[in-house]
């Protein structure tokens, strides 16, 4: 996303405005929501699988645990006008920790070249949808005991479809925004 010379090292400043911006975009893309039982649809799926992409693993996951900890100290991040600890307790737990590591993976496959190829990025953030979901999944059905078939019926079903669209869009996006990056260089 924002380019380093080569032999340049990447700079604290530089780190620091990314995952400002990075954060950001999460607020903003929790705000832009579809209210559903136990969990919300939201854009953030989105905005989590971007970052992986455009930061790389270590910058994109460390993006999601900043907006995680602001959430905890109480910034009204989440979806909804909900900030504080009780999210990352609630339904919604299980998504909002599945972001660091699909943020991870995703990160580290587009390194890896999968960011090069719409195709590839496109299954890069299928993998990415997938941890999500199955942290989603797993919290909903182990932690909150719901119970396997309650959360596939809210935690899984409502989101397939929106997963593929929003793959869609990313590898559309992605490609866009780097060529419009490297004609500015």
């Amino acid at each position: 996303m924002w380019p380093t010379r080569p032999g340049e090292t990447v700079g604290a400043v530089r780190a620091v405005v990314l995952i400002a911006l990075g954060t950001a975009l999460m607020a903003l893309s929790a705000k832009v929501s579809l209210p559903l039982p136990y969990v919300p649809m939201t854009l953030q799926t989105l905005v989590v699988l971007m970052i992986g992409a455009a930061y790389g693993w270590r910058l994109g996951s460390a993006t999601m645990i900043a907006y995680l900890a602001e959430g905890a100290f109480g910034a009204p991040v989440f979806a909804g006008p909900v900030g504080g600890i009780a999210p990352l307790f609630g339904p919604t737990a299980g998504y909002l920790f599945g972001f660091i590591a699909a943020a991870f993976v995703t990160g580290w496959l587009a390194e890896r070249g999968w960011d090069r190829s719409m195709a590839l990025l496109f299954a890069a953030m299928a993998v990415g949808h997938i941890i999500i979901l199955a942290a989603g999944f797993g919290w909903l059905a182990f932690g909150l005991g719901l119970g396997v078939a309650k959360s596939w019926q809210v935690g899984i079903v409502p989101f397939v479809a929106a997963s593929l669209v929003k793959n869609a869009l990313g590898a559309t996006l992605m490609p866009a925004a780097r060529r419009l990056i490297e004609r500015r260089k």
